[in-house]
């Protein structure tokens, strides 16, 4: 079995409508911008004992709404608000997704300054080395970063590419623990990502996939067990799995293998644990979209689209569950919106950075 059933749960079934699909993007963004009180309260599902109140990073807080709203047309000037944000930053984080790059990029999009895209040039000088070698704290994050804004990144795309062990693989230094991630979030993906592909990339990929006839998944950590977790459940979400293999990296891999990855992403169906990007539906669903865009193949818009309407359902029954909104672009409903939203314009990718 290269997923595990508990883990997902059946599609809702509810037909494609656009139309259904546009009002679901609107009400998120209504709810997003009505609920903001010099930012957004963590939701109780994202609470983790070490996240603030309102957490102003890329991934979990407040810049990463920002970022979502202005991508689905906000008109409301949010540049303050980022700027508080800077000011209130008490650690020295500078990563993409965890720290102040992340959002001084979202600033930088929304108010283009020299003093800030300086201070953002100086952040991916000091991020060019970081040990942890992965996207959302380490090197391959703030290259993105960089890449986007025509800054000057070779001095950490170069040390990157020399990280690369003769396995094909990235270190990483993380946690306390030294390991060798496989997926986006922590791993070789994301790397490939950032260096614009390897030339053996899906090389590297087949010696580590786990196949059964048609299908393939990759466990989170080389050389070992998809099961080869503290729950014991195998992960096919985005963070680790073949959804996020796929999602990332169908560009730079064999066509063949993408397709593999993206049939066992949609056997597997939706995921229980939400409808966001990181380790929900939405994240899963761009699997499928960036297979329908490798291949042209209709079939993959439509299971695109299938997921659509079920992270859709997901939002608005966690919503009633919980009386309010989950404020977060890569757990919560921000990045399921602007799933939705590509899904509606039948392409689009994941919002690396």
């Amino acid at each position: 079995m290269l997923f595990s059933p508990d883990a997902h749960e059946p599609l809702t079934g509810t037909p494609w409508s656009a139309e259904r699909a546009r009002a679901a993007i609107a009400a998120i963004a209504v709810d997003a911008e009505q609920a903001f009180d010099d930012g957004w309260l963590l939701h109780p599902l994202d609470e983790d004992g070490w996240a603030p109140a309102k957490p102003r990073t890329l991934y979990l807080g407040g810049s990463g709404v920002v970022a979502a709203l202005e991508r689905l047309g906000s008109d409301r000037n949010w540049a303050p608000y980022l700027e508080a944000c800077l000011e209130a930053e008490e650690d020295s984080d500078r990563s993409l997704w965890g720290g102040e790059a992340g959002i001084r990029l979202v600033l930088q999009r929304l108010a283009p300054s020299t003093e800030n895209l300086e201070r953002l040039a100086a952040l991916i000088g000091e991020n060019a080395q970081d040990e942890r070698c992965e996207l959302m704290w380490g090197s391959p994050g703030t290259i993105l970063a960089g890449r986007e804004l025509g800054l000057d990144v070779t001095p950490s795309v170069e040390w990157l590419r020399a990280q690369r062990g003769e396995d094909g693989l990235w270190t990483q230094r993380l946690y306390d623990r030294i390991d060798q991630y496989l997926g986006p979030a922590h791993g070789f993906a994301g790397c490939v990502l950032a260096l614009e592909g390897v030339a053996d990339s899906t090389e590297t990929l087949e010696r580590f996939a786990v196949r059964e006839g048609d299908l393939v998944n990759w466990p989170p950590l080389a050389r070992t067990r998809l099961d080869a977790q503290r729950d014991g459940l195998i992960r096919t979400q985005w963070c680790h799995g073949a959804p996020g293999i796929v999602a990332t990296l169908a560009p730079f891999m064999d066509a063949g293998l993408a397709v593999a990855g993206g049939e066992l992403t949609w056997l597997a169906g939706p995921l229980r644990k939400g409808a966001g990007l990181c380790h929900g539906t939405a994240g899963n669903g761009y699997a499928l979209l960036a297979v329908f865009e490798r291949t042209g193949d209709e079939l993959w818009l439509a299971r695109a689209r299938a997921f659509a309407m079920h992270a859709v359902a997901q939002v608005e029954r966690a919503r009633a569950r919980y009386g309010r909104g989950r404020y977060a672009l890569w757990t919560g409903d921000l990045g399921t919106a602007l799933y939705v939203d590509d899904c509606v314009r039948a392409r689009g990718k994941l919002p690396l950075p």
